[in-house]
C-alpha cells in the first residue's frame, strides 16, 4: 500500500551533511515534500537551528568533517533534547550500527541515499505524531462540546478546531462563520461568550482567538 507522503508537509526537518553536492541534491528533493527543511554542513550550525526552530526529525551523516553525527546525537540526548533521528553513512561498519541501536535511532541508511527509503522512513516516524495530534484534537472537541449545551453550535466547534493554527489560534469574524453555517448571530455570539467564560477560547485581537487547552482539564 502506498504511503501518504502529504503528512510530511506538516513537519520541519534538519539535514546535516558535509558533502556539499549531496547536501544540495538531497535537499532539493526533500524540500518538495516537507514543511520546512534546514540544511547545514556542521553540528554547530545544526545546534543553532535546534535552539531556534521547532525540529521534528534530524537526518545526519555519521562521518562529518572533523565531527561525528553519532556523538552529536549523544550530546543532544545528554541535554534532554530528544528528536527522532535518521543516520546516513557510506559505511556498513558494525560498530556504527551498534552505536545507532544504543541511541535508539529510528533508521540507519547506507549511501548512496535511496530517496524513496528516506521519504518512507520519515513517513513512518511522523505518522504516529499525526495520529496522536488528531486523537488529541478529537478529545478536545468532545470535551468542548460537553461544555456547551446548544446542539446547533457543535458544527461551529468542530470548525474552530479544524482551523486552529500551530499556535492554537483561530482567525475569523462572525460574518465569515455565518456565511458557512446556518446560525444566527445571537446564537454565535452566545457560543463565543460561553467559550470565553469557560476560558476555552479567548479573544486576543480583532478576529483572532486562542484555544486554551488547559481550560478543558476540569471539564
Amino acid at each position: 500500500m502506498s504511503k501518504n507522503l502529504d503528512i510530511l508537509k506538516n513537519f520541519n526537518i534538519l539535514y546535516i551533511e558535509d558533502d556539499e553536492k549531496l547536501l544540495k541534491h538531497t535537499s532539493d528533493i526533500l524540500e518538495d515534500f516537507v514543511g520546512e527543511l534546514y540544511s547545514v554542513k556542521t553540528t554547530i550550525e545544526a545546534m543553532q537551528i535546534i535552539l531556534e526552530k521547532n525540529i521534528n526529525v534530524i537526518i545526519s551523516d555519521i562521518l562529518l568533517e572533523n565531527e561525528n553525527g553519532i556523538n552529536f546525537l549523544k550530546y543532544l540526548k545528554n541535554r534532554d533534547i530528544n528528536i527522532p533521528s535518521i543516520l546516513t553513512t557510506a559505511h556498513t561498519d558494525t560498530d556504527y550500527l551498534l552505536e545507532a541501536i544504543k541511541l535508539k535511532v529510528e533508521n540507519y541508511i547506507v549511501k548512496p541515499i535511496n530517496i524513496n527509503e528516506l521519504l518512507e522512513t520519515l513517513h513512518d516516524i511522523l505518522l504516529p505524531k499525526v495520529q496522536e495530534k488528531e486523537l488529541k484534537k478529537n478529545q478536545n472537541i468532545v470535551k468542548t462540546i460537553g461544555a456547551i449545551s446548544d446542539g446547533k453550535q457543535v458544527e461551529i466547534i468542530k470548525y474552530i478546531f479544524n482551523n486552529l493554527d500551530k499556535k492554537n489560534q483561530f482567525y475569523a469574524s462572525y460574518s465569515e462563520i455565518m456565511e458557512q453555517f446556518s446560525i444566527s448571530k445571537p446564537t454565535l455570539i452566545k457560543l463565543f461568550k460561553d467559550l470565553a467564560d469557560k476560558s476555552i477560547l479567548i479573544k486576543v485581537a480583532h478576529k483572532t482567538y486562542r484555544f486554551e487547552e488547559e481550560a478543558l482539564e476540569n471539564i
